[in-house]
């Protein structure tokens, strides 16, 4: 895949994570409703900060703390905005689950890196 397809999907990642985070609640999108179960919001959580995760390692072959540094960024800085929104409520344990999603995503990606072969440089 091209660098350029890389970076549109990590784009579109973002984005929607990003909506999802700070939607008021009526807004948010809901895989099983609105009152769907906690693991379901937990796995939600996770697997999208695992693509996002994923996304910026191929983004960034060969540079693990920068790729892991940037999610968890995201994840804590997206979940301190959460604090500004009226029916929106910041939660650690929330923060954590999204950095590990991400931190799995990222070091998942980075296996399969380790065996693509390299191209002639």
């Amino acid at each position: 895949m091209r660098r350029s397809h890389f970076i549109a999907a990590a784009s579109i990642c973002l984005a929607l994570i990003v909506y999802a985070t700070l939607a008021k609640l009526s807004g948010r999108p809901a895989l099983m409703g609105h009152h769907e179960a906690y693991w379901v919001v937990v796995i939600e959580r996770f697997s999208a900060y695992g693509l996002l995760g994923f996304l910026l390692s191929f983004l960034l072959p060969g540079r693990l703390s920068l790729a892991c540094s940037l999610v968890i960024a995201v994840a804590m800085g997206l979940e301190l905005m959460q604090a500004f929104i009226p029916d929106r409520d910041p939660g650690f344990l929330d923060g954590l689950q999204k950095a590990a999603g991400g931190t799995v995503g990222v070091m998942l990606a980075q296996m399969i890196l380790a065996f693509l072969p390299r191209p002639p440089s």
